[in-house]
C-alpha cells in the first residue's frame, strides 16, 4: 500500500502543491493512477487546497478546505467523451471558509461558497436556518466550511489498484459538541462508481442529537429539458405549497425557466434486500446518468431538490439522502428525524455515485428501480408534511 500524508497538524506535515505519476506511487507505469495538489490563490479561493485524483476515466476533484467535499467528477464515455458530474454555480471560486459568514442574511451566508458535486450538511444540525429553542440555527450547518486535517493518500498497489483519500473534519464546541468526522472516498480505474463512506463519532461524554444532508447536485448535461428523475417511493410529499403545485411532474424536468425558483420535495423511499435505495437522474435521451445510492439504516429520507432555474441563476437537480428532511430541525422532533448519537458512539454514511456514461448502465439503473417499486406503490400526498410559519 503506498500511503502519504498531505496535511496533519499532529504530524507536523504539509506537503502543499505536489503532483504523482503512477510510478511515483510504485505502480506499474501504464496504470492509468496520478494524483495533484494545488494550493489556490486570488479572491475568496485564497488558501483553498484542490486536489485531483485521475482514476481510469475518471478526474475527481476534492476540496479538503471546505469539509472535504467533491467539487465535480469527469468521466470519459466508451469513445472519449468528457461527461461532466457537477453543476455551474454562479459562485466560481472555491471559496476558503474565512470568507463565508453563515449568519448574514437571516442565517443563508451559507450559500455564498456553495458549488460543490457534493457537500455534506451537518453534522449537530441540518437544514432550513430558523430559531430552535434558544439557539438560532443557520443553513445546513457547519461542517462544510470546516477545513480538514488528518488527509491521507492510500493506494493499493494490486488490483484493482483502489484510490482512497481520507480526511478527518472537527465539529466541537464547549459545553456542546464534540463530534469527529471520519472521511473515506474511493474509487478504481475499472469501475464507474465513486464511494463515500463517512463515520461519525460522538467522542463526548454525553448523547447528543445530530443531523446529516448530503447534498449531491447535478447540473448539465446530465440535466437537461426532458430529463428524468427514478426513485423507488414509499410516500412522497411537497415541501411547502409551492412544490404542490408541481407534484403531478415532479421527476420530469425542464429546460432552463425563467423564475422557476425552487421546488423540493420529500421522500421516503423504498430500499432493496440490502438495505440501500437508489435514484437516478438521466438526460433526455437516456444516454449518461448519474446513480445515487445510499444506506437507509443511517440515512432513511430523500430529499429532492428541483431548481430548474436559469443558467446563470443555478439549474440544478439536488438528490439528498439523509437522517432528515430539509426543514429547520425544530419541525422534525416530530417526524422522528432527529436522531441521537451516544457518548463514544459512531454512525456510518455509504453513498455510492454511479458515473454513468453509456446507455446500458443507464437503461440496468432504471430497471432496478423499478424492480424495488413493483413491491409497493407509492404514497403520494398532496400537502405538506410540516407548516412553516
Amino acid at each position: 500500500m503506498f500511503q502519504l500524508i498531505l496535511l496533519s497538524h499532529q504530524q507536523h506535515t504539509d506537503v502543499g502543491n505536489f503532483s504523482l505519476s503512477a510510478e511515483l506511487m510504485g505502480l506499474p507505469k501504464d496504470i492509468p493512477i496520478s494524483i495533484q495538489q494545488t494550493c489556490l490563490m486570488g479572491g475568496k479561493q485564497t488558501g483553498s487546497r484542490l486536489i485531483t485524483l485521475t482514476v481510469g476515466n475518471s478526474v475527481v476533484r476534492v476540496v479538503p478546505t471546505r469539509g472535504m467535499a467533491v467539487l465535480d467528477v469527469v468521466r470519459a464515455t466508451a469513445s472519449g467523451k468528457p461527461v461532466r458530474f457537477g453543476w455551474d454555480s454562479p459562485v466560481k471560486d472555491i471559496v476558503h471558509p474565512s470568507f463565508i459568514h453563515q449568519e448574514a442574511s437571516g442565517g443563508i451566508g451559507w450559500l455564498d461558497g456553495f458549488n460543490e458535486m457534493v457537500v455534506r450538511c451537518g453534522y449537530q444540525w441540518a437544514g432550513h436556518p430558523g430559531q430552535d429553542g434558544d439557539e438560532f440555527l443557520t443553513l445546513h450547518g457547519r461542517i462544510q466550511n470546516t477545513p480538514a486535517d488528518e488527509v491521507i493518500l492510500e493506494v493499493e498497489q494490486a488490483p484493482p489498484y483502489r484510490v482512497t483519500l481520507r480526511g478527518r473534519v472537527d465539529e466541537k464546541r464547549f459545553k456542546f459538541t464534540n463530534f469527529e468526522l471520519h472521511t473515506a472516498l474511493s474509487l478504481t480505474p475499472d469501475e464507474p462508481y465513486l464511494y463515500m463512506k463517512d463515520t461519525l463519532i460522538n467522542k463526548g461524554s454525553y448523547p447528543r442529537e445530530y443531523q446529516a444532508i448530503y447534498h449531491n447536485n447535478f447540473g448539465q448535461p446530465i440535466l437537461d429539458s426532458g430529463a428524468q428523475l427514478h426513485v423507488p417511493v414509499a410516500e412522497l410529499s411537497p415541501f411547502n405549497d409551492y412544490a404542490a403545485d408541481g407534484l403531478s411532474d415532479w421527476n420530469q424536468m425542464p429546460a432552463p425557466t425563467q423564475d422557476f425558483d425552487e421546488r423540493v420535495f420529500n421522500v421516503r423511499p423504498l430500499s432493496d434486500e440490502k438495505g440501500f435505495s437508489y435514484a437516478l437522474l438521466h438526460n433526455a435521451n437516456a444516454s449518461c446518468g448519474i446513480e445515487v445510492s445510499y444506506q437507509t439504516d443511517t440515512l432513511p429520507v430523500l430529499t429532492i431538490w428541483k431548481n430548474t432555474d436559469t443558467v446563470e441563476q443555478g439549474y440544478v437537480i439536488g438528490i439528498e439522502p439523509g437522517t432528515s428532511f430539509a426543514y429547520n430541525r425544530s419541525y422534525q422532533r416530530d417526524l422522528g428525524l432527529v436522531p441521537t448519537i451516544g457518548a463514544g458512539e459512531s454512525k456510518r454514511f455509504e453513498v455510492r455515485f454511479g458515473l454513468l456514461t453509456e446507455p446500458h448502465q443507464v437503461a440496468d439503473s432504471v430497471t432496478n428501480i423499478a424492480q424495488i417499486q413493483r413491491h409497493q406503490a407509492a404514497q403520494v400526498r398532496q400537502t405538506p408534511i410540516v407548516r412553516v410559519s
